[in-house]
C-alpha cells in the first residue's frame, strides 16, 4: 500500500467500497474510508475481510487498477506466509455503534472540546520566542507513524492492542499523542474503529485517593455520565491514551488479587491504573502509552503483549530543513549547520526539537556579533552555559549576590538529587530540602527554567529534561564556602554510572555525564564561572578521569554502553593528552 500515490489510494478506496461482501466479511462504507490513510485502509481490510480474504481482496483490486507488479508482490508475500497464516475469526466484524441523534450531538460536543484543547498543543509550543515552531506541526517521521500505529509488525501477526511510544524526553511523544487525539476528534484517525477516545494523564489517576473508571472519564467529558453504559458496552471501540508516567510516584501493584475488572468499582489510583494497563479491566480496549526509556523496566511487566515504537527525534534532513527555516539565509544556515556537524555530541542533541531551536538561537546571536563559533563554543556544554546563564543576570538580577548563589546551589542540588533518584517532579518538601525560597521559585518559573505541574500548583518540574541534566552536572563543579571540602565530591560508583550503567543499553544519566565532562574544559568552566557569577572548581576532575581510565575494571566494555559514552565524555573536554597516564 505504501507504493500507491494519493490518487491511486483514492481509487483503491473507491473499488474497496464497491467490493461485494464475501462469506465472513462485512461491507465497507465510503464514510469509513474517505479520510483513511494507507495504514488505516490496511487495518480496515484486516478487520472486515479477515484472514486470507484480506490478501485476495487486495489482489483483486490491484488487478482492476492494472497494478500488475503489486499483484505479483501480493502473491509472493501470500505464498511466503500462507503456511504460517493464523486462522481467521469466522465471526464478521460488527458495524460501528449506532447512535441516537441526542447522543451523537453529545459526542460531537466532546470532540469540539478535544479539538479546542489539543489544537494549541499541536500548533505551537509555550516556549517564549519559539512561536509556531514547525517541528511541532510537521514532524514528518513521526507523522508517518499515525496511520500504522495499530498494524501488526509482521504480515501474519495480529493487531496490537497495547502500543507504547517510547523515546527520550522532549522527542515529541506527548505532542504525537495529542496529535492522535486531535485527528480522532476531526474524524481523521481510524474513524472506522474508535468511536470514543480519551487522553489520560497519570496525574489524573494519582491525585485522587479513590475513584472508578467512569469518574475518571467524567473529568474528561462532563456530559459522559448519561452515556456511560453505552460507552462501556463497546469497549473494543475505545481508545485510551496514557501519558505522564514520569510525573507521578504511583507504585503499580504486582498482586493479581488486587486488580479489578469492574469499571464502576472505587479503587486506589495505583490499582485502577494497573487494572487498565494489564487489561484486567476493559481487555478489549486499545491502549496507547507514551513512555521514556527510564520507565520501561517498571511498566513492561504489567503490559499484555505490547508493541513498542521508538521515536528517534529529528533526522538529519529535518535538522537541515529547520536550520534553513530558522536562519532564512542560506549562507548563515550552512555556516551554523557546518559547525554543528563538526561536533558529534552537539549533533546528537539536535534530535530533540527544543534543543535544536535553543542551539540555533545561541548560534545566531554569536554570528550576528561576528564571533568565531569554535572559540565561543569549544564543546556542546558551552552552548548550554550561554543560554541558561543568560536567564539569571538579566531576569533574576533582583536577588542580592549572596542569595543568588545560594539559590543557584539549591537549584543544582535539586536537579542532581532528582537525577540520581529518577525524580522529575518536585513537591514543596523537595524544594524546602533544597533551600529554595519562594522568590527564587517564582523567578525560575518566570524565566521558564521551572514549569508548574498541570493540575498541581505546588509541584514543579524542569521545563525541559536537558535543563535538569545540565544543572545536575553544574552541582559537581560549584564551589561552596559552607562545605569543608569546598565542593560536592563524586565517588567512583557515581562516576561509573555517568559513563555507563551495566546491563543497560540506555543510560538515562548519560547527558548529565556529558555536561559534567564538558565543564572540565577550562574555557567552558571560565565561561560558566563568569556567566553564573559564581566560583567554580575542577576538584572532581582527577576522580572523573581516573575512573574513566580504569572503566574496564568495572566490566568488559560493549558497543552499547561504556565505549561510546566514554569517548563522547572525553570528546567534550576538548583537551589533547587528557588521558595520558600520571607520571607518578
Amino acid at each position: 500500500m505504501v507504493y500507491l500515490s494519493k490518487e491511486e489510494l483514492q481509487r483503491f478506496k473507491q473499488l474497496l467500497v464497491d467490493e461485494n461482501p464475501r462469506p465472513g466479511s462485512v461491507q465497507i462504507t465510503w464514510d469509513q474510508v474517505k479520510t483513511a490513510r494507507w495504514g488505516e485502509v490496511v487495518h480496515l481490510l484486516m478487520e472486515y475481510f479477515p484472514g486470507r480474504l484480506t490478501w485476495d481482496v487486495t489482489c483483486d483490486i490491484f488487478a482492476k487498477m492494472n497494478q500488475t507488479e503489486l499483484c505479483l508482490q501480493v502473491q509472493m508475500e501470500l505464498n511466503d506466509i500462507l503456511p504460517r497464516l493464523e486462522p481467521a475469526d469466522t465471526n464478521p466484524r460488527e458495524m460501528p455503534m449506532s447512535m441516537e441523534e441526542r447522543e451523537s450531538d453529545k459526542i460531537q460536543e466532546y470532540k469540539l472540546h478535544v479539538i479546542d484543547e489539543c489544537s494549541t498543543t499541536c500548533s505551537k509550543t509555550t516556549w517564549p520566542g519559539n512561536h509556531v515552531d514547525f517541528f511541532y506541526q510537521e514532524i514528518e517521521r513521526h507523522k508517518r507513524f499515525l496511520p500504522c500505529l495499530f498494524l501488526p509488525r509482521r504480515p501474519q501477526g495480529r493487531q496490537p492492542m497495547t502500543v507504547v511510544l517510547q523515546g527520550v524526553a522532549g522527542v515529541g511523544k506527548t505532542t504525537l499523542a495529542k496529535k492522535v487525539m486531535l485527528e480522532w476528534a476531526q474524524n481523521k484517525f481510524y474513524p472506522h474503529k474508535f468511536w470514543c477516545a480519551f487522553y489520560i494523564h497519570c496525574r489524573e489517576v494519582a491525585q485522587v485517593a479513590k475513584q472508578n473508571f467512569s469518574e475518571l472519564i467524567a473529568h474528561k467529558w462532563p456530559g459522559s455520565k448519561a452515556l456511560m453504559s453505552k460507552i462501556m458496552s463497546k469497549p473494543d471501540q475505545l481508545l485510551l491514551l496514557f501519558d505522564g508516567f514520569e510525573e507521578v510516584t504511583l507504585t503499580l501493584t504486582d498482586r493479581p488479587t488486587d486488580l479489578s475488572e469492574d469499571w464502576s468499582q472505587q479503587l486506589p489510583g495505583s490499582i485502577l491504573l494497573t487494572s487498565l494497563l494489564s487489561k484486567r479491566m476493559l481487555p478489549e480496549a486499545t491502549i496507547l502509552i507514551t513512555l521514556r526509556f527510564t520507565s520501561r523496566r517498571k511498566l513492561k511487566p504489567f503490559l499484555k503483549q505490547p508493541s513498542f515504537i521508538t521515536l528517534t527525534g529529528l533526522g538529519m534532513a529535518e535538522r537541515g530543513k529547520y536550520f534553513r527555516t530558522y536562519f532564512g539565509n542560506k549562507r548563515e544556515a550552512d555556516e551554523a549547520l557546518s559547525f554543528v556537524m563538526g561536533n558529534t555530541v552537539l549533533l546528537s542533541m539536535r534530535q530533540v526539537p527544543v534543543v535544536c531551536w535553543m542551539g540555533c538561537s545561541c548560534l545566531r546571536q554569536q554570528m550576528e556579533r561576528g564571533a568565531d563559533l569554535r572559540q565561543v563554543y569549544p564543546n556542546a556544554t558551552a552552548l548550554f552555559v550561554q543560554y541558561l546563564s543568560s536567564l539569571f543576570p538579566t531576569k533574576a538580577g533582583g536577588l542580592p549576590g549572596n542569595t543568588h548563589q545560594e539559590q543557584l546551589r539549591g537549584l543544582c542540588y535539586l536537579a542532581a538529587e532528582g537525577m540520581w533518584n529518577m525524580k522529575w517532579v518536585f513537591d514543596p518538601e523537595d524544594l524546602e530540602h533544597a533551600k529554595l525560597e519562594e522568590t527564587a521559585i517564582a523567578t525560575f518559573l518566570r524565566v521558564n527554567i521551572f514549569q508548574r505541574v498541570a493540575g498541581d500548583q505546588d509541584c514543579y518540574t524542569f521545563a525541559f529534561m536537558s535543563f535538569q541534566e545540565f544543572f545536575a552536572a553544574l552541582w559537581y563543579v560549584l564551589s561552596s564556602p559552607q562545605r569543608l571540602r569546598n565542593f560536592q565530591v563524586l565517588d567512583s560508583v557515581h562516576v561509573m554510572r555517568l559513563i555507563a550503567y551495566p546491563r543497560r543499553k540506555k543510560n538515562y544519566l548519560a547527558p548529565m555525564g556529558l555536561f559534567l565532562f564538558g565543564l572540565l574544559n577550562e574555557t567552558c568552566a571560565l565561561a560558566a564561572e563568569k556567566s553564573f557569577r559564581g566560583k567554580l572548581t575542577l576538584s572532581n576532575r582527577k576522580k572523573l578521569l581516573k575512573v574513566a581510565a580504569l572503566s574496564h575494571e568495572f566490566g568488559p566494555p560493549t558497543p552499547h554502553h561504556c565505549v561510546p559514552q566514554l569517548l563522547s565524555c572525553l570528546h567534550e573536554t576538548q583537551e589533547e593528552g587528557i588521558c595520558e597516564p600520571d607520571p607518578k
